[in-house]
């Protein structure tokens, strides 16, 4: 499945063209939109509840239990009506080598479908949540570009057909929704070995339809403020309890608002249960997180199976346990995506992190690297905001074993590889369109500011060694 998400006039950004990856890296200069584009992306799977092949497909579960219950709730013509629909999707599924499309749906399942693909309120006000404004207009690009028309669109393909596709547009006045799904998109080929005969066969049907590769899916986001939320975890929760009163309201009459993302992580802290059956996998890799980076482990106490967690840092062969705040920067800044990954995250879901890099030493930002690469190997889909030029040397090395390994060789270097398919990188400039960074055998996926900042430092540095050795020099002669 290829998801293409372009963007025009948004924020800061004057045009991207974007493919999502396994592995999707923004680099580029601060203030160019990089967040902007993360925080979009992040609406977008919340909004659809996840970016599938079919979007809402668990919506046929509720018209499949609709059927159920009116079957025994109608003796007249409903039921007559939607037993006739189930017959002509029964007659449809049973044709021999014929594929079963979208169009062979119950026109109501499609109605409800497309009913909210459309709507025109649903995805603004998840916008305005997100980016905590109260208007989406605000979003139309604020540069001084005269063009004042935004565009968002969002395109599924899978293989060589298009399965759907959104789009919203601003010129000031309000967005307009609008959107598309395939009729002839191809839901079960036709080389399809199941029977379908009764009505609950459909019903199967539709549950079929609202797992892989259709099931929804989940979105998460660390926020860049992450390691300071950690820090301040306790006293943060204890004002939101305060302020939850209606006597705290009155002491706070106007209170500031938190933008979307912020307030979806401070809830999935505030209330952290690990997940149940999560992925052993992806649970190997907080392990491997909290061996080779924290040198110790993330705690979760509770003073009793109601309260609020707290997360505390035990150092290696240590009896004793940190707070956060009485941690290093790089425990609060690791312990989010540790406990993310211990307990939240699944297979499929997508994990948004800006500047994986903060506060960790250049050797610790390899690491960081290879635990991207190890989250795509585990099923996760990764997107990442970045300054570091360690982080993207590592990742162009990490596509150098993988193209090592298309070739039949192997390093001994390391385990962890990616294909260069795997990796979309993009660039972002300030007043210029967003660009891709193709792999290069010889660059890898590092943007030219970054080899030009490192030739200007190199040769001003070298002119300044030249300087220094002259002037010694001068002086040795000046003293004799």
């Amino acid at each position: 499945m290829d998801i293409h998400i372009n963007v025009k006039n948004f924020g800061p950004i004057e045009k991207a063209e974007i493919d999502l990856r396994p592995l999707t890296v923004f680099v580029g200069e601060s203030n160019t939109g990089k967040t902007y584009l993360a925080a979009l992306i992040y609406a977008l799977h919340q909004h659809f509840g996840s970016i599938s092949q079919y979007p809402w497909a668990v919506s046929l579960l509720y018209y499949s239990s609709y059927v159920h219950r009116s079957r025994d709730r109608y003796t007249q013509s409903p039921q007559d009506e939607m037993e006739q629909e189930v017959s002509e999707v029964l007659k449809k599924l049973n044709t021999p080598d014929r594929p079963f499309k979208y169009s062979d749906l119950p026109q109501p399942a499609q109605d409800q479908s497309e009913f909210r693909l459309k709507d025109q309120e649903y995805f603004p006000n998840e916008l305005k949540r997100c980016f905590d404004l109260e208007d989406v207009s605000k979003l139309i690009r604020f540069t001084g570009n005269r063009d004042n028309e935004m565009k968002v669109s969002l395109s599924i393909h899978e293989k060589d057909q298009i399965c759907w596709s959104f789009e919203t547009q601003d010129s000031g006045s309000g967005p307009t929704i609008t959107g598309n799904i395939n009729p002839d998109m191809i839901l079960f080929d036709a080389n399809r070995k199941a029977e379908f005969h009764e009505i609950s066969d459909v019903q199967r049907l539709f549950q079929d339809l609202s797992t892989d590769p259709w099931r929804k899916t989940n979105s998460y986001y660390l926020p860049a403020a992450r390691s300071g939320i950690m820090q301040s975890r306790d006293v943060l929760a204890t004002a939101f309890i305060r302020r939850a009163t209606r006597i705290g309201l009155d002491s706070f009459p106007e209170v500031s608002t938190l933008s979307g993302m912020i307030a979806d992580f401070l809830e999935q802290i505030v209330n952290y249960n690990e997940r149940k059956g999560s992925s052993s996998r992806i649970r190997r890799v907080a392990e491997q997180l909290e061996t080779e980076l924290l040198e110790g482990k993330i705690e979760v106490k509770r003073a009793a199976p109601e309260a609020y967690p707290e997360f505390l840092y035990r150092p290696n062969q240590s009896e004793e346990t940190l707070r956060m705040s009485h941690s290093a920067a790089m425990v609060s800044e690791l312990a989010p995506l540790v406990l993310y990954l211990r307990g939240i995250v699944r297979q499929g879901d997508l994990l948004i992190i800006e500047e994986p890099e903060s506060h960790l030493h250049p050797g610790a930002q390899t690491v960081i690297a290879q635990t991207l690469v190890r989250l795509v190997h585990a099923g996760v889909h990764v997107l990442i905001t970045t300054h570091s030029n360690y982080l993207l040397q590592q990742i162009g090395n990490l596509i150098r074993e993988g193209e090592l390994q298309k070739q039949g060789e192997s390093t001994s270097e390391s385990a962890d590889y990616l294909k260069a398919e795997e990796v979309g990188a993009w660039w972002f400039h300030k007043d210029k369109p967003v660009q891709e960074l193709p792999f290069d055998l010889v660059e890898g996926i590092e943007p030219e500011d970054h080899l030009d900042i490192a030739e200007d430092l190199y040769n001003r540095s070298a002119g300044l060694q030249n300087r220094i050795e002259q002037t010694k020099g001068k002086d040795a002669v000046e003293s004799e």
